[in-house]
């Protein structure tokens, strides 16, 4: 429903400040940039979009390599005693344990397929502990906002448009995702706590906390003593070979359960070229909406009215270009995404701001979708204050990617 309204929006917004550009400065070319940048914008979403189909065929059948193998029980087991802490109203044998757990760690792995069924699954399982059937209980609430967050270890849907667009090394922004999504989940993890009462300081939870703060801490200090010429060239090297070895350890998982590795590749790789012919029409849409209001001017006139504030402040403004993503994502992750491939086709997808939308759009999910998806599944009416806790997840993701993007890459 909120794509629906932006899609329009930007069609209004542009013809009016296309009228305004033609009887009151004159310029007589405006609607016809308009009517050409729909025609390139709609031809440009056909090729990316069919262009994505090897890549994605390729991901998807080595996540499914991984999902047989038990690479999302092994996850599960992993944060086991952890979400123990974090549910401390839903009892220890419950279903609703388990199907989050599944949910998190397929998130985690990118694997979108598995995680929307089980995120499901989990709301419903959660719903039947929920004595007040239209007000979300503080269970559902600390997992939706999990949800939102965005935690994730591969961000392959990223890396697979990167490829698609000319990036000479997809998985660059690897690293910095990694950080900035952590950053955005314990934002949200604390908000919710804190609105709950839950006990942050307990063993189990300063562990698991207390070790991961310690290793992205690690890691940024690490970086930050680096000359600015080896961060970028460390970060590639580790960010693939960190890839490569999670595709073989795929792999063997896979082998040692007796998986017939190249049969599960194919059923996965089936999905990719699926998904590669129905995301055709949506990223056409969106890319044919963003074109015009660009060919308008009202994107000019966006970017350049917030780089003066933000100018006036004292602020570095190179990632201005790159604010549109993030102003989109906590409304519509389609809308997005659009904005992050426009992003990268107008400036380069090895563009700094390029490299900063495609961090932004890795560093968070979509609040306002998730809600409506899960919450809407269960007959949710009172959301209480997820949208806050998740808003608050987003603005810390967004902020924490446009650091981390300077420290990598400015």
């Amino acid at each position: 429903m909120a794509l629906n309204y932006i899609w329009i929006a930007f069609f209004i917004i542009a013809f009016v400040v296309g009228l305004i550009r033609l009887l009151f400065f004159g310029d007589t070319e405006v609607f016809q940039n308009m009517v050409n940048e729909t025609f390139d914008s709609a031809k440009t979403g056909f090729e990316i979009s069919l262009g994505l189909t090897g890549v994605l065929t390729l991901w998807l059948g080595l996540m499914k390599v991984g999902e047989k193998g038990g690479v999302v029980k092994i996850f599960s087991k992993l944060v086991g005693p952890f979400f123990a802490k974090l549910f401390p109203e839903v009892p220890k044998d419950s279903p609703a344990i388990g199907s989050m757990m599944m949910n998190v760690s397929a998130n985690m792995l990118g694997l979108d397929n598995a995680a929307t069924p089980m995120g499901l699954k989990a709301m419903q399982e959660l719903q039947e502990l929920n004595p007040e059937k239209e007000t979300a209980s503080n269970a559902q609430i600390m997992f939706l906002v999990l949800n939102t967050s965005g935690l994730t270890i591969l961000p392959i849907s990223i890396m697979v448009y990167r490829a698609q667009l000319g990036a000479a090394n997809p998985s660059d922004i690897f690293i910095p995702i990694l950080l900035a999504t952590f950053f955005s989940t314990i934002a949200g993890l604390i908000a919710v706590a804190i609105y709950q009462k839950i006990n942050l300081f307990n063993k189990v939870i300063l562990a698991y906390l207390g070790g991961l703060s310690a290793v992205i801490a690690g890691i940024i200090w690490y970086f930050s003593t680096l000359p600015k010429e080896d961060i970028t060239v460390i970060s590639s090297v580790t960010s693939n070979f960190l890839l490569f070895s999670i595709i073989i350890l795929f792999i063997l998982l896979a082998i040692r359960k007796k998986v017939n590795v190249y049969e599960t590749f194919i059923e996965g790789a089936k999905e990719g070229f699926s998904v590669a012919v129905k995301i055709i029409p949506f990223l056409v849409a969106i890319l044919v909406a963003i074109g015009v209001f660009r060919a308008s001017g009202a994107m000019d006139f966006l970017i350049e009215g917030t780089r003066h504030v933000f100018a006036a402040l004292g602020v570095n403004t190179d990632f201005i270009e790159a604010l549109p993503t993030a102003l989109m994502k906590p409304l519509s992750g389609s809308g997005a995404r659009g904005m992050m491939v426009d992003t990268m086709n107008t400036y380069g997808a090895d563009s700094f701001v390029g490299r900063v939308a495609s961090t932004v759009q890795g560093a968070t999910d979509t609040t306002f979708y998730i809600i409506a998806v899960y919450f809407g599944s269960v007959g949710i009416k009172k959301t209480r204050y997820a949208v806050t806790c998740g808003l608050i997840a987003d603005f810390t993701g967004i902020i924490a990617a446009i650091l981390m993007a300077y420290l990598f890459f400015h």
